[in-house]
């Protein structure tokens, strides 16, 4: 049962770990990005303005224009994100970590109720000791004169990430209060959403803004392999195939093969029974109730200490991960098959066992 216990302790840790890690590094790739595939351009010559080429594209299965524009927080300028809160997470992933009430649901619809509502770093809201509901006059580049122009917002929540934002202070708001307010309803960014392969939409992407000047076509792929400042871009693809697969013969060794071992050291024990009269059925009980205890307890105080392992090492790294996973990810698969791969060892060294104890009884004493 500790053979067992460890093996499977090893086994989900590594595969809860790897499944965390591998998960946490797209996220901080779509973060980058912005979406599977980004379009970028400038205010003069939009990329919304082939929005509906874009959202035609095969394999598309939504697309979300995003405003980027800029506005003086006081004396600092700080990034602008004008979105449809209710339709933002159609093309992207909005995850509970972005903001600071860990819910994104109940922020953005609180963003969405208030037309003149504002998003704002952490801070930003230390500096201006700001409180929800508070007003904040923004200065905004209008479209009719190209100044800048007081523009009023009222606080509603606290955003720390957002796609495409930067590390630093930004502010999210609704892009058709934006648009209202500076009289430009242009956006900037483009997020899609891809279902086919991204390497695809790109290049269709691309022949569509081709010509527009300045304008960028990314994929979240090229992104993942570019990024390099951090822990999240070192790939352990090929190491977590390899972590898991040894993990599965380290299972099976332990249940199918150590049991096969210990119960072949028995064989005496099994045929001074078999001469003594006991049945193949009660046998057969000694066999099953012993593999099943061992299988059951050890799996279950492995997997219970393979969570825990998991949970610690991903809280280590917490700090590494921009932003912080949610939670476990639990890959159900891979555990399902670490299961049926210990049930089927543990079977087959029992099969194995009792065929071997029916040789004739005389000649396995003798042996002995």
């Amino acid at each position: 049962m500790v053979l067992v216990a460890l093996a499977v302790s090893f086994s989900v840790s590594t595969a809860i770990f790897d499944t965390t890690y591998n998960g946490q590094s797209r996220v901080d790739a779509e973060l980058t990005n912005g979406a599977d595939v980004t379009v970028t351009g400038p205010t003069a010559r939009p990329p919304s303005t082939k929005l509906g080429e874009l959202r035609g594209i095969p394999g598309v299965l939504a697309a979300q224009p995003m405003q980027h524009r800029f506005a003086y927080v006081g004396n600092d300028l700080q990034d602008l994100y004008g979105i449809a809160p209710r339709h933002i997470g159609e093309a992207t992933k909005i995850s509970n970590a972005f903001f600071g009430e860990g819910d994104a649901k109940a922020t953005l619809n609180a963003l969405a109720r208030t037309t003149d509502g504002v998003l704002v770093s952490e801070e930003t809201v230390r500096d201006f000791q700001l409180r929800p509901g508070d007003q904040l006059n923004l200065r905004l580049q209008f479209a009719r004169d190209h100044q800048y122009h007081v523009v009023r917002f009222h606080f509603v929540g606290v955003v720390r990430e957002f796609p495409t934002a930067p590390t630093d202070s930004f502010l999210v708001a609704n892009n058709s209060y934006v648009a209202q307010q500076t009289g430009e309803d242009a956006a900037e960014t483009i997020l899609l959403r891809a279902s086919a392969n991204p390497g695809a939409v790109v290049e269709r992407a691309r022949a569509i803004v081709r010509d527009i000047p300045g304008a960028k076509v990314t994929d979240l792929g090229s992104v993942q392999r570019a990024i390099s400042s951090s822990l999240t871009a070192i790939d352990l693809q090929g190491l977590t195939r390899l972590e898991l697969a040894f993990a599965i013969l380290l299972v099976a060794g332990s249940t199918g093969l150590i049991l096969g071992l210990g119960l072949a050291e028995r064989r005496r024990m099994f045929a001074v029974l078999t001469a003594l009269g006991a049945k193949t059925s009660q046998l057969g009980a000694f066999l099953w109730g012993e593999a099943l205890l061992m299988l059951s307890v050890g799996s279950l105080v492995g997997g219970l200490l393979g969570v825990g392992v998991a949970h610690v090492l991903v809280k280590m790294l917490t700090g590494i991960f921009d932003p912080p996973p949610e939670g476990l990810s639990v890959p159900w698969g891979y555990l399902a098959l670490l299961g049926v791969s210990a049930i089927a060892s543990t079977v087959l060294a029992v099969v194995a066992v009792r065929l071997y104890s029916r040789r004739q009884v005389l000649e396995t004493l003798r042996g002995l």
